[in-house]
C-alpha cells in the first residue's frame, strides 16, 4: 500500500523542469467554442497507466479497499482548491472553479465562473438551469466529470493526470460487481486490473478479432443489466418475511445471481490472455460469411491465370502442362489477372486459379466461398502471396470443396489466423505458411486435409482445432510456434469431439507443447485420465506434474480462474530422450477418442513437452 510519508505518487514527471510536461487539448479548434483549452491526457501509453495503478493508486489493495486506496492517492496529488475545470457531461460543458474536494465520495465542490462560459450538446441551457442543477447536487460534481483547464506553469499537471487515471479506471477497469466477491483476500491489481488493461490496449491496437470484441462488449452490457436487476431485487427483498411474494423474489434473485456468475466467467475468459488463447474459441462465429455464387448460369468454367508478367517459355510451359488439359472441353475460358484477390473474387463454383511465380502483395483478406482450386505454377517458395494490412484473417474458406497447392502464404498483421477453415472442406498440399501472429484455424463442422505443408512462426498455436471439426494431417512440418497443435475438446454439452488423423508429421521446436489438448476436468473420464497421468509422470522418465497453476507465459496471475470454483491445471509430459518422448506422446494421444489414426509422427525439442493437457 501507500504509506503516509510516501509522496512518490506525485513525481510522475521530472519536477526540476519548469513548466507543464503535458500537451494542450485545443477546445476552440473549430472557432465556435468559448471555453478554455484543457490538458491532453487521454492518449497515455499502456505502461504509463500500468505504473500509475500499480505503484501509486492501487498498490496491492483488495477489491473492498479500492475506494480507500484511490482516495488516499488523490489526496496526495490533487490540488485541494482554487483551480479551474470544465464540468463535462453528455449534455453540456461548463467552466467551473473548484474550491474544495470531497475525496471520500470522489467529488469536488464547485462554483460557476461568471460570466457563464459553456457549450451545450443538442439542447438549450441557461445560467439559471445550470445553477439549479448545481443546487440540486449541493454544488458537488463527480471528479470524473472534470477536465482541468490548461495551465503552463506545471502546477496542475498531477491533478490533470490523477483525474485521467480516475476517469479511465471507472470507465474501463472497474466493474460494479468486483467488490461482491465472497473471497476478498486477493490482489485486485494482479487479478483484474492488469488483464483488463492489457485487453483494452490489445483491442485498441487491433490484436483481438472483431467478433470477440463484439462478444465482450455484449457480455459487459448484459452483465451490467443483470447486476442492476439483482441489486434492485436484493435491496427490496425482506429478509425476515415468509410471504409468497418474497419467496418468488428469492427464487428470481438466485436465478439472476447464477446468470451473473456465468457472465462473469465468460468475461474472465476473454480478459485473461492465457484463457482467451485456449478457451475463447467462439469469438468470430457470428461473422457474416461471403455468399457462395454457385456455378455460372451459362455452365462455362473459367481458368484464371494470375501473373504480373511472364516469359514466353513460362507461357508455353503453362499452356502445354495445365491450360490445354483444363480447356480440352469447349465450355472453358481463360482470364488473366494481376491480383490473386481479384482472381478469387471473380470465381464461380468449379473454376481454377493458377498463380504464376512471383511475389503478390495483397492488402485485403481472401475469401473463398465456392468449391474452387487455387494452385501455384511452380514451387511454393517461388509463388508467394503476402498480406500486409491488418484484418481479422488472411485466407478464409467456406466452400464445400476448396483446394490449395504449391503456394507460400506470408502473414503479418492478420489477427485471427493465416488461414481459417470456417465451413466446408479445404484440401491443402505442398504449401508453406509463414505466420507472424496466429496459425491455421479449423472451426466447428469444418474439415481440413493438410498434406506435405510447412507451417511455422505462429505466436499462438500453429494449428487450432475446434470441437466438431474433422482434421487430417499427413507429412507436415509444424515448428517454431508457441504450441504446435491446440485441440479444443471441451466446454458445452452440445460440443462434438473433433475427429483427427495424424500421420508422419514432424512437430518440433515449438515454445510450449507439441500437441496440447483442452479438456473439462469435471467428468469422471477426464479425472481418471488425470490420475493416470499423475502416476505416469511420477516415474523416473518424466518431470513432475504441476497442479493448480496455469503455467502462464503471459505474466498474469495463476489464480485467475478460481472464482468459478474450478481448478485450471496443466498436465505436462517431459522426457529425457526423443524415443521415449515420441512413444509416450503417441500413447497419450491414442488414449483419446478424438484420434482416428496417429502413427509415424516425430516430436522433437518442444519446450514444455510433446503432449500436454489443459484441464478446465
Amino acid at each position: 500500500g501507500l504509506s503516509d510519508d510516501d509522496d512518490s505518487g506525485t513525481d510522475h514527471f521530472n519536477t526540476e523542469k519548469s513548466g507543464t510536461q503535458l500537451q494542450r487539448l485545443e477546445r476552440n479548434a473549430g472557432g465556435n467554442s468559448c471555453l478554455p483549452d484543457t490538458f491532453q491526457t487521454s492518449h497515455l501509453l499502456f505502461y504509463e497507466r500500468f505504473k500509475a495503478y500499480q505503484d501509486y493508486m492501487l498498490g496491492d489493495c483488495k477489491p473492498s479497499e479500492v475506494k480507500a486506496f484511490t482516495a488516499d492517492y488523490l489526496e496526495k496529488v490533487v490540488e485541494p482548491c482554487d483551480w479551474l475545470a470544465l464540468w463535462s457531461t453528455v449534455v453540456f460543458d461548463v467552466l467551473v472553479e473548484v474550491h474544495d474536494v470531497d475525496l471520500k465520495d470522489l467529488k469536488a465542490c464547485v462554483r460557476l465562473v461568471l460570466p457563464l462560459q459553456h457549450d451545450t450538446k443538442g439542447c438549450e441551457l441557461t445560467e439559471e438551469d445550470i445553477k439549479s442543477l448545481l443546487e440540486a447536487t449541493q454544488h458537488k460534481v463527480p471528479l470524473q466529470e472534470l477536465q482541468v483547464v490548461y495551465e503552463e506553469s506545471g502546477d496542475f499537471d498531477q491533478t490533470a493526470l490523477a483525474l485521467e487515471h480516475l476517469r479511465f479506471f471507472y470507465k474501463h477497469i472497474w466493474r460494479q460487481w468486483d467488490e461482491e466477491d465472497e473471497d476478498d483476500d486477493f490482489d485486485y491489481f494482479v487479478r483484474y486490473v492488469e488483464p483488463r488493461l492489457r485487453l483494452y490496449y490489445d483491442i485498441l491496437e487491433d490484436r483481438v478479432p472483431a467478433g470477440l470484441v463484439a462478444e465482450y462488449q455484449s457480455l459487459l452490457e448484459n452483465s451490467s443489466q443483470c447486476f442492476q436487476q439483482f441489486s434492485m431485487l436484493r435491496s427490496v427483498l425482506s429478509t425476515d418475511s415468509d410471504s409468497e411474494l418474497d419467496n418468488v423474489s428469492m427464487v428470481e434473485g438466485l436465478k439472476l445471481y447464477d446468470q451473473l456468475e456465468i457472465f462473469k466467467r465468460k468475461l474472465h475468459i476473454i480478459e485473461n490472455p492465457l484463457l482467451r488463447y485456449v478457451l475463447g474459441y467462439k469469438g468470430n462465429s457470428t461473422q457474416q460469411c461471403v455468399q457462395s455464387r454457385g456455378p455460372r448460369a451459362t455452365g462455362v468454367k473459367v481458368v484464371h491465370v494470375v501473373t504480373a508478367s511472364c516469359s514466353t517459355s513460362q507461357l508455353q510451359s503453362l499452356l502445354n502442362t495445365r491450360l490445354l488439359p483444363l480447356c480440352s472441353s469447349g465450355d472453358t475460358e481463360i482470364q488473366f489477372h494481376s491480383d490473386p484477390v481479384l482472381a478469387v473474387d471473380s470465381c464461380y463454383q468449379g473454376d481454377v486459379v493458377i498463380v504464376l511465380p512471383g511475389t503478390y502483395t495483397v492488402s485485403s483478406s481472401i475469401f473463398i466461398p465456392d468449391s474452387i482450386t487455387i494452385e501455384g505454377f511452380g514451387f511454393p517458395d517461388d509463388v508467394v502471396i503476402e498480406k500486409k494490412n491488418k484484418g481479422d484473417s488472411f485466407v478464409e474458406t467456406t466452400g464445400a470443396d476448396v483446394r490449395l497447392s504449391n503456394i507460400k502464404f506470408i502473414q503479418h498483421d492478420a489477427i485471427e489466423g493465416i488461414l481459417c477453415v470456417r465451413q466446408g472442406t479445404l484440401t491443402m498440399e505442398n504449401c508453406v505458411l509463414q505466420c507472424e501472429t496466429t496459425g491455421v484455424i479449423v472451426r466447428s463442422s469444418a474439415c481440413l486435409n493438410m498434406n506435405m505443408c510447412d507451417l511455422y512462426g505462429s505466436k499462438g498455436a500453429g494449428l487450432e482445432i475446434y470441437p466438431g471439426s474433422v482434421c487430417s494431417l499427413v507429412s507436415n512440418g509444424i515448428h517454431h510456434c508457441k504450441d504446435g497443435i491446440l485441440i479444443k475438446d471441451f466446454a458445452d454439452e452440445l460440443d462434438v469431439m473433433p475427429s483427427i488423423t495424424m500421420e508422419n508429421n514432424v512437430i518440433h521446436n515449438n515454445e510450449g507443447y507439441g500437441v496440447i489438448l483442452v479438456k473439462s476436468s469435471t467428468s469422471e473420464q477426464h479425472r481418471t485420465l488425470l490420475d493416470r497421468q499423475l502416476k505416469t509422470n511420477s516415474s523416473k522418465d518424466s518431470a513432475a506434474v504441476q497442479h493448480g497453476s496455469t503455467e502462464n507465459n503471459n505474466g498474469t496471475d495463476g489464480d485467475v480462474a478460481s472464482t468459478s470454483g474450478k481448478k485450471w491445471q496443466f498436465s505436462r509430459q517431459l522426457s529425457r530422450n526423443k524415443e521415449t518422448s515420441c512413444s509416450r506422446a503417441v500413447q497419450d494421444l491414442m488414449d483419446h477418442q478424438i484420434f482416428v489414426s496417429i502413427q509415424g509422427n516425430q516430436f522433437r525439442r518442444n519446450g514444455m513437452g510433446d503432449f500436454g493437457n489443459f484441464f478446465y
